[in-house]
């Protein structure tokens, strides 16, 4: 039996009118729970931008329900119902199809997965926390089962591994995780937390994640003396190598505006030098 006309066509504008509703419902509410972050036109501010080819190819719809649904807004996860998630991104759909596709930059390879921030806090953070830790334990010092472990049965990251290899070994393989991942400060691609490019080829940007990857180089050479004082003294070493791109890249301010490590200006700013 041959299909009518009207019941082909009758689902799709169906299908058309309740994307409209739920784009119009979408964009209210991004105004409420999202611009203060993304932008207005989700340009970017604090938070990355959601538009432009880049996003479009990381993000595809169902994908992009799920991410809303589950990781934002990100001082509160999960506030918002799954209603919600799908009409934000039918939103942020209806509007990234009214941008002209603009061609991605190229990209290495290996084009990254994560933000700067994610890959700081994933490698740079944890390993960091391990030298510091040498100031105030002695990694030769015998460990007892379950160290591991906090008292109310939590992961203390501080101790990893601590019941699997000596302490020295894990001290080495903190150095050499900051002296070897440094250079993945400088892949192409990558993206700030506010979404602004990494400064890859800026001048300053390539000193600091050289001075990085050598104090990582030093401390396992220090760790390979074996002495607790010598990488302790090698630890003050990395967190100036730390605060040096800290202090141009990351903590800036706008006059007048709020200061500390979480700031809204802060977050915009960072990646940019001027």
């Amino acid at each position: 039996m041959k299909k009518s006309l009207l019941s082909v066509l009758i689902p799709g504008m169906l299908a058309i009118a309740l994307s409209a509703q739920d784009a119009t419902r979408g964009g209210a509410l991004y105004k409420q729970q999202c611009s203060s972050c993304h932008g207005d036109a989700l340009q970017g501010r604090s938070g990355p931008p959601l538009a432009g080819g880049d996003f479009r190819s990381r993000w595809p719809a169902a994908d992009l329900i799920d991410k809303i649904k589950n990781t934002m807004p990100l001082d509160n996860p999960g506030k918002l119902t799954g209603g919600q998630a799908a009409d934000l991104s039918a939103y942020i759909q209806q509007a990234n199809a009214a941008t002209p596709a603009v061609a991605a930059a190229p990209t290495s390879e290996f084009a990254p997965t994560g933000n700067l921030n994610q890959l700081m806090r994933g490698i740079m953070f944890p390993n960091s926390n391990i030298l510091f830790t040498v100031q105030t334990h002695d990694p030769a010092e015998k460990k007892k089962a379950g160290n591991a472990a906090t008292a109310d049965g939590g992961f203390n990251w501080s101790m990893w591994g601590s019941d699997l290899y000596p302490g020295w070994d894990i001290v080495d393989y903190a150095a050499i995780a900051l002296a070897d991942s440094a250079p993945l400060l400088l892949t192409p691609g990558r993206r700030c937390e506010n979404g602004k490019p990494v400064p890859v080829n800026d001048p300053d940007w390539i000193r600091f994640t050289k001075e990085m990857s050598d104090v990582g180089k030093a401390a396992y050479r220090a760790s390979q003396t074996r002495d607790q004082q010598k990488v302790s003294d090698i630890t003050g070493d990395v967190a100036d190598a730390c605060l040096h791109c800290h202090q141009v890249f990351r903590d800036r301010f706008r006059r007048g505006a709020g200061r500390g490590a979480g700031a809204a200006s802060n977050k915009e700013l960072r990646c940019t030098k001027n």
